[in-house]
């Protein structure tokens, strides 16, 4: 009987994720611009139909962990993960690791990882800094408060990454985490 009901709980869990990808992908045409207010930054947000392999990544300024400006146009001449995550997400907790020895062996090579942590669905900062002190994280956490620029980028389910070329454009995208070689491989695909 428990058998049963845990698998009708997971078959409407799914229904209801569904559903709400659904619901979202046919109200992000209600406005194709808006302006919302990080910190004491205005920060112009375009459709997020916009967000297509082959496209420019569109440009975001958030404040990051420590404190700092975070730009994605910043880094353009470099490649860039641009990787979405919470502290509570079980795969993201997979995924740090990873993606913390892939920073330190491809720092050098012009390799960024901007780790954006969807701080309105997380625990609040403390949560996030004891994170990133247990995982021994030295990439920039830029912190997403008002779950704008995850929207934007399509980061329904977590973690979502993208791969940005050194022209600022999207070379791929992946839902769900990855390893040392995939970052590996797919990095050394861009230009």
């Amino acid at each position: 009987m428990n058998k049963n009901l845990l698998s009708i709980a997971i078959i409407l869990l799914a229904v209801a994720i569904v559903f709400v990808n659904l619901w979202e992908s046919k109200n992000k045409d209600v406005a194709s611009e808006k302006v919302v207010s990080t910190s004491s930054e205005n920060v112009e947000l375009s459709d997020s139909s916009e967000i297509e392999i082959g496209k420019a990544a569109p440009d975001f300024e958030l404040v990051s962990l420590k404190g700092e400006s975070v730009k994605l146009s910043d880094y353009k001449g470099k490649k860039v993960i641009l990787n979405f995550w919470a502290t509570w997400c079980p795969p993201c907790k997979a995924e740090m690791p990873h993606m913390q020895k892939f920073y330190e062996e491809n720092k050098q090579d012009g390799i960024e990882i901007l780790a954006v942590n969807l701080t309105d669905m997380d625990s609040g900062i403390d949560s996030i800094e004891s994170f990133v002190k247990d995982y021994g994280l030295t990439f920039k956490i830029p912190l997403d408060q008002q779950g704008d620029i995850g929207r934007q980028y399509q980061a329904f389910t977590i973690p979502t990454s993208y791969l940005i070329d050194s022209n600022g454009i999207i070379s791929n995208k992946i839902v769900g985490p990855m390893d040392n070689e995939m970052m590996k491989s797919l990095t050394e695909e861009m230009e």
